[in-house]
């Protein structure tokens, strides 16, 4: 555990290494530093998780939370300080593993698909500084510093979806970004003060002597706006119109940040706080199910009718983000076997999303590769070509749409069972949601590898099998796609600490997989053919609504009218005027008074002596004569 430090100081020298001296290296060079650089910190995060789980339980039948790091920073009072430390429980060295074993595998997979970029060498310093980010937030010792890395989470995510900073497309798309996620940090940053205030510290464990002086009663409103916080680094509804735009970043990019760790940011959040939201603010938790519940279901709708594959992709994301947030807030209690399954559920799910949806990412980055557009339109019978990226493409889907025996059916499974347990109406959103994904995924999969081929954009540029620094990670990703779903993750990972067995519930397992197979069945039925007939014909038939969904409901239309003829117009040109002539016109007038002051008694000071001596003379003769009168 003493080692435990390096995971967080090998990538930032990495980053100092490549962003200070990578213009004077090869692309090759500093490709390899950094891969080499995040393998080590892989190991080390592999090594600590193994030391971590095989060590024996404590007397109560939970691991040990260790800190083997820890110092302050800027003491305020006994209890209130600004600490910075290495805070090492389940849940932690999980994501460990999950930051540190996606991070090495974009690492190798952007040595294909980066080949010959200019800024290769920027572009490795960067994943070095997000990397080095992510992981300090996550072993965090308080929430102060956890929102010291959440920040520079986001300035290296801006830098990142903006690294084709020649592009209009990606500079807007990284502004987006960074400001969304700035208003809804400013909403963090308040819950964190009002927490420091009323709950007398910045721990995980607010002071027992603040809450029982009436700290306690502030918890929920707290709580309520750190996951403001937390929902615009995960992209709920409605702070999620920057994560589409973000796919302008280079395809890795998006499986780093925008699968696997980035935008799983807040449902850590809500998950290290989860004691706090259970024992002080359970209805803002189940609030926190609802909008995750929203989101998923809107999400999907919208995945549905996209035809660029990695905006397909980035809703997916926001929809299953959805389903951990909904994980986490149909939760009442802090055990497993009474109203705490989803506690498990979510960081089950978490985990097992991690690894497909990374491959999802990584394997449309592939196809990019190959055919050079983003767009369905372009592809069609890739599989005769990619045969790789076809089959680790097809596992991915099947764990997603939550097919047995692949990953993503256990921890879908247990996420449905908890919200049957919560309300029968939210397990039914839920697995109609559900039902929804597996229908647009593999609407994805057959427009890309069957469907109809774009035979002439085919003909002029033949579609090719990625390289093996591009096809490795996608092999190693379906590997563990396929197993991550048999580790007894219940064992490592509970509400509360202890030992949890997973037992799937039969009437919710054979429901959601009978769903999930009618659903992949209409998808065949509908898109697997080079014609189409009855997709063309709902698109007609639903024409309003397919439009509706194509442009995501208008969101960000209704956005940028917000901003631009609302805020800018009726708020900010006011104000503006108000600087302008008000407030500038004012000190303009101060100056002009003193200046035309200044010329009128400037005779005063004339340099003359004779003129000081007699104007000196006649005021001592009036003084004398005001005293003699």
């Amino acid at each position: 555990m003493e080692l435990t430090i390096l995971i967080l100081l090998l990538p930032f020298f990495s980053f100092l290494i490549l962003g200070i001296g990578g213009k004077w290296m090869s692309h090759r060079t500093a490709g390899t530093i950094g891969t080499l650089i995040l393998g080590a910190v892989a190991v080390l995060s592999y090594v600590t998780a193994i030391q971590y789980f095989s060590a024996p339980r404590l007397e109560d039948g939970t691991f040990a939370t260790l800190i083997p790091y820890n110092f302050t920073w800027l003491p305020f009072t006994e209890t209130l300080h600004f600490d910075l430390g290495i805070l090492l429980d389940p849940i932690s060295v999980m994501m460990l593993i999950v930051i540190s074993t996606v991070s090495l595998m974009v690492h190798i997979y952007s040595f294909g698909y980066m080949k010959g970029e200019v800024g290769f060498q920027r572009y490795y310093a960067f994943l070095s500084l997000f990397t080095m980010s992510m992981l300090g937030l996550v072993v965090a010792t308080n929430i102060f510093q956890m929102y010291l890395f959440w920040e520079l989470v986001g300035v290296s995510s801006y830098l990142l979806i903006g690294f084709y900073y020649t592009k209009p497309a990606a500079i807007a798309a990284s502004k987006k970004a960074f400001i969304v996620t700035r208003f809804a940090d400013l909403g963090f940053l308040i819950g964190i003060l009002i927490y420091g205030y009323y709950g007398g510290t910045f721990g995980f464990t607010p002071d027992t002597v603040s809450l029982i002086s009436g700290g306690a009663s502030m918890l929920p409103l707290a709580l309520g706006l750190m996951f403001v916080g937390g929902a615009g680094k995960s992209a709920m509804f409605p702070l999620h119109i920057w994560l589409p735009d973000a796919m302008e970043g280079p395809t890795p990019v998006s499986a780093l940040i925008h699968a696997a760790t980035m935008v799983v940011a807040g449902v850590y959040l809500v998950a290290r706080m989860f004691p706090l939201f259970i024992a002080y603010a359970p209805n803002t938790l189940h609030m926190v199910a609802w909008v995750g519940a929203f989101t998923a279901f809107y999400a999907a709708s919208v995945a549905c009718v996209q035809s660029d594959i990695k905006r397909v992709l980035a809703f997916s994301t926001i929809s299953q983000i959805g389903f951990m947030m909904v994980a986490l807030g149909v939760c009442t209690s802090m055990d497993p076997h009474e109203g705490g399954l989803g506690y498990m559920a979510s960081m089950f799910h978490l985990f097992t999303h991690a690894m497909f949806k990374a491959l999802l990412f990584l394997g449309a980055g592939s196809i990019i590769h190959a055919v050079h557009s983003n767009e369905m339109s372009a592809m069609g019978g890739l599989r005769k070509y990619m045969p790789i990226t076809h089959w680790t493409f097809l596992i991915a889907c099947l764990a997603i749409a939550g097919i047995p025996p692949f990953s993503g059916f256990f921890s879908k499974d247990e996420i449905l069972a908890a919200c049957f347990q919560y309300s029968p109406v939210m397990g039914w959103v839920m697995t109609v949601i559900a039902a929804m994904t597996a229908f647009y995924m593999f609407r994805l999969y057959y427009g890309i590898f069957w469907g109809k081929e774009n035979k002439e954009l085919h003909a002029h540029h033949t579609p090719h099998e990625s390289p093996l620094a591009m096809t490795f990670p996608l092999m190693f990703l379906a590997v563990v796609t396929c197993g991550a779903g048999f580790i007894p993750f219940g064992h490592f990972i509970s509400s509360n600490g202890e030992s949890y067995s997973i037992h799937l519930d039969p009437s919710v397992a054979i429901t959601s997989v009978v769903i999930a197979i009618i659903s992949i069945a209409i998808a065949t039925w509908m898109y697997k053919n080079a014609k189409q007939p009855v997709a063309d014909s709902l698109e007609k038939q639903f024409k309003g609504l397919h439009k509706a969904a194509y442009n995501r409901f208008y969101i960000d239309d209704i956005y940028q009218f917000i901003t631009h003829k609302i805020i800018f117009r009726c708020i900010s040109t006011p104000i503006a005027w108000f600087d302008r002539h008000v407030v500038d016109g004012f000190f303009d007038f101060l100056a002009w008074a003193t200046n035309t002051t200044s010329d009128e008694i400037r005779g005063l000071q004339s340099g003359q002596v004779q003129q000081y001596a007699y104007v000196f003379l006649c005021g001592a003769l009036a003084l004398i004569l005001l005293l003699i009168l």
